[in-house]
């Protein structure tokens, strides 16, 4: 089991952990993932690692509250522990000094964004990071972002913090205003198709994450395949960065739905068992027993 030394929220349903998990910490890289087990009984589950400290022996996890087992896991405090956790896992993300990059982030996404952003800095580029969410509360790791890029571009829906609108419209003015090398994009699949949409017209080239559609993180249930230029690929395995204009992110939208129901009954459980007073931390016990 890996204990949690640190737990906290930084957004509506989006909480922050920071678990002892010492070999995958001295090994991981930007990109990469690893797969949680929270009951004995339980689903396994791909979570990006936002960060890693080697000489703590930690890695950072941000877990939005979206499934029966994230919303289980959200319950976890320090002290708890994790049953399972395997990795790290996933091909890493390309890292080079590409001249000015631009790193966008929607939603949870940006935990995705963040580690990407370090090692891009790390290595010489002009980093700039565009992150967005429907409102102030759900922005995510922003200081942190700010402590390691050039600029950062804030952008809610609502218009309640930063500039009002989508992050595409900010990417937008930046490719009018300045020459760009790279962009590399994290979060919905929606949001990520309009990002390839509008740097396509400039030819930039830009990278998808495809973390939001894995499954399994093993390619076992071919839950995360994806067509890539006309080949299948498999975003745990061959992932999950790919080349955004090569991405049929239509059929990725349409195979995404086919599981839009059996969540939606697992969310149901999960809030069942929260207002009846079960506790993962007591399912865990039981699993270890």
């Amino acid at each position: 089991m890996n204990v949690i030394v640190e737990a906290r929220f930084i957004a509506p349903d989006v909480k922050l952990f920071r678990v002892d998990a010492p070999k995958i910490a001295r090994r991981q890289q930007p990109g990469q993932f690893v797969i949680v087990r929270v009951t004995a009984d339980g689903e396994r589950v791909p979570l990006t690692i936002a960060e890693a400290d080697p000489e703590a022996g930690t890695i950072t996890l941000v877990v939005q509250a979206a499934g029966k087992t994230t919303m289980l896991m959200n319950s976890l405090e320090a002290g708890d522990a994790i049953l399972d956790l395997a990795g790290p896992l996933g091909t890493p993300t390309e890292v080079a000094d590409f001249g000015t990059v631009v790193v966008v982030g929607g939603g949870v996404g940006t935990a995705v964004a963040y580690p990407t952003a370090v090692a891009l800095t790390e290595a010489g580029n002009a980093v700039i990071a565009v992150i967005g969410a429907r409102s102030e509360p759900n922005l995510v790791l922003e200081n942190e972002l700010r402590g390691v890029c050039d600029e950062v571009h804030a952008c809610t829906d609502d218009g309640s913090y930063g500039r009002p609108g989508f992050v595409t419209e900010a990417l937008a003015e930046l490719l009018e205003s300045r020459a760009v090398d790279r962009v590399f994009a994290a979060g919905p699949v929606p949001m990520m198709q309009a990002v390839a949409e509008t740097t396509r017209s400039y030819g930039v080239p830009t990278i998808a994450s495809l973390n939001p559609i894995m499954v399994d993180g093993t390619g076992m249930c071919g839950g995360c395949r994806v067509s890539v230029g006309g080949t299948n690929r498999f975003a745990c395995l061959d992932g999950p960065d790919f080349d955004a204009h090569l991405v049929d992110f239509s059929l990725l939208e349409q195979r995404n739905r086919a599981y839009a129901e059996w969540e939606a009954e697992q969310m149901e459980d999960a809030r069942h068992c929260q207002v009846t007073g079960v506790q993962v931390g007591n399912q865990v016990g039981e699993g270890q027993s």
